[in-house]
């Protein structure tokens, strides 16, 4: 049964072609669909199919064609599912493909891949406050934008404490990658019931997925409590699983103060510990919630940072919606032409166009108003809309102690700075877009308050009990545009060092799910030993033996007994 695709349906641009970054990798890790003979999603397929293309966030990785439903509820998706384990198909939750990792889609996939994806954008987003628990929550379904959820949960007086900075992302997708903001306590601050400082994985009270049933021997719909064994592998699960609708914990709503600094030289701001007045450390103090963005070849960064501010202060702007960076997400013509010539051949350009986007940087907040901004938590918490520029990553989360946060920065800064002059020395410019720094909480189950509360089991933050001074995480990414010759040889390069530098009795590091990691000198996501041995071990550290990556691959693949939610890719992590 074909059919046109829903009119509501998020579409890709067209016209842009993948790149087969880990095909040798996953021609060696053998593909999970071998020596199947396939149907096509002809007769007896449950729903109307019809031809979409796929493209990722990097635009990275872009096909044609592939067969696409929208379940309308989430027993259509249990249909699909049963309908693709009968017939031997893939099945994909597919969202806004903000992504960068291939974690729904191997690179390896084609028009003739035997993958079904299931968008649940257009239908699966129903949305209502849920007081079965005994404390403010909120039922949604996996397919909602979380700017359509702030902005309901705004009209309740009810919100959360952090969340991604990019709104259009679906909350199933936010939930597969352990999606997080940017927030610690400040000094002096108390949480609340409910709150945590973590991942918005760890707000969970219950989840509905469509798992495999073995006494029936097909999927079913099922609700799973946050005190159930088996939610633990599912509230973080790297798309391993279907999610249809969860319960989230909320607080009642706060107004932040969001003030942007642009005159803080680095060497200040990320000095060792005891060196400045105004480096990372002060402004969490005062406040817990700090970005900083710091473009390629310049000296002063771009620091946000929050604070929780129920009456206005008097020279902040109120501002009433989100997305109050315009310059961010439409970068002056000049600027957009030569970030298209750093990847067409004038890499050298890169400290030219850090110092560009710095200016214009500093005169949009000054020509803007938006310097110092005030309103309801969610119009300064979402800042990026999909109409930046595309950019692919390194990013790494490193848990340690608050108190050694500046520490960790500082050395970070440092060896970046060292590495990127040594390939300038060589005329190699690997990296053209900036360095984000953010910390935020761990994903401590105790936070949500329900006895018996499971914790995520690989999610990046999930805590280590054998280092319980760890408390706090620090998200390091370095950014640069698709394309840029060497910027793979670099990102390998800063990648080993961390892990190495974060490690021992300090700290320890682990990639940052959605983004960019396991980089050989060619490509991201193809280094045998990261994907193979790091990142499981990573997850196994440190944890009892029922609670860390061991636990979570066998419970997924329990909760996937007809296999349909593993892609090749999975299958090179071990999953």
């Amino acid at each position: 049964m074909e059919s046109e695709r829903p009119r509501n349906a998020y579409r890709a641009s067209p016209g842009l072609s993948r790149r087969n970054f880990v095909a040798g990798l996953m021609a060696a890790a053998g593909s999970a669909s071998a020596g199947r003979l396939f149907a096509s999603p002809g007769d007896g397929f449950p729903l109307p199919r019809y031809r979409e293309r796929f493209e990722n966030w990097a635009r990275e990785l872009a096909f044609d064609d592939l067969w696409t439903c929208a379940p309308r509820a989430p027993q259509e998706v249990a249909d699909v599912a049963n309908w693709c384990a009968t017939n031997h198909y893939a099945l994909r939750p597919r969202g806004t493909m903000h992504n960068w990792s291939p974690l729904s889609l191997a690179s390896s996939t084609s028009a003739q891949t035997p993958v079904i994806l299931a968008d649940t954008v257009p239908y699966l987003n129903r949305m209502e406050m849920d007081g079965s628990f005994g404390v403010p929550a909120v039922r949604v379904e996996t397919g909602a934008r979380m700017e359509d959820l702030l902005a309901f949960l705004e009209t309740q007086g009810c919100g959360f404490t952090a969340v991604p900075a990019v709104g259009v992302i679906t909350v199933g997708g936010a939930l597969a990658i352990d999606g997080h903001g940017a927030a610690i306590p400040a000094l002096g601050e108390r949480r609340l019931q409910g709150q945590s400082y973590g991942s918005l994985s760890n707000r969970v009270l219950s989840l509905t997925a469509v798992v495999w049933n073995a006494n029936q021997s097909r999927y079913v719909v099922k609700r799973f409590l946050r005190s159930d064994p088996q939610i633990a592998a599912l509230l973080v699960h790297a798309g391993r699983a279907f999610i249809t609708e969860v319960t989230l914990a909320v607080e009642p709503n706060y107004n932040l103060r969001c003030r942007s600094y642009v005159t803080i030289p680095a060497s200040e701001l990320f000095a060792p510990p005891g060196n400045g007045a105004r480096d990372i450390t002060s402004f969490l103090d005062a406040s817990g919630r700090i970005e900083a963005i710091w473009y390629p070849f310049t000296d002063n960064p771009w620091l946000k940072v929050w604070t929780v501010s129920p009456q206005k202060p008097p020279l902040a702007r109120p501002v009433t919606r989100p997305y109050n960076y315009p310059f961010s997400d439409q970068l002056p013509q000049p600027v957009v032409d030569l970030a298209q010539r750093l990847v067409t051949g004038y890499p050298q350009g890169a400290p030219e166009f850090g110092a560009a986007v710095y200016a214009a940087t500093a005169a949009g907040l000054a020509g803007t108003a938006s310097t110092d901004l005030w309103g309801a938590s969610k119009n300064t918490l979402l800042f990026i809309r999909p109409t930046t520029l595309r950019i692919t990553e390194l990013s790494y989360v490193v848990l340690t102690r608050r108190d050694r946060v500046q520490q960790v920065i500082s050395d970070f800064a440092a060896r970046y700075s060292e590495l990127l002059a040594a390939y300038r020395a060589q005329d190699r410019y690997p990296v053209n877009m900036p360095v984000e720094i953010r910390v935020s909480g761990l994903d401590r189950a105790t936070d949500v308050g329900v006895t018996g509360a499971r914790a995520p089991l690989i999610s990046a933050i999930a805590p280590r009990p054998d280092h319980p001074e760890w408390d706090t995480a620090v998200w390091l990414s370095i950014l640069t545009l698709p394309g840029t010759p060497d910027h793979c040889a670099f990102f390998r390069e800063m990648e080993r060092w961390i892990i190495a530098r974060y490690s021992g009795s300090s700290a320890c590091a682990r990639p940052e799910w959605s983004k960019g990691w396991a980089y050989s000198n060619d490509a991201a996501w193809s280094d045998p030993e990261i994907l193979g041995q790091f990142i499981p071990q990573s997850h196994r550290a440190g944890k009892p033996a029922n609670g860390g990556w061991d636990t979570a691959v066998r419970q997924l693949r329990a909760l996937d007994g007809g296999n349909i939610y593993r892609n090749d890719f999975h299958a090179a992590l071990g999953m």
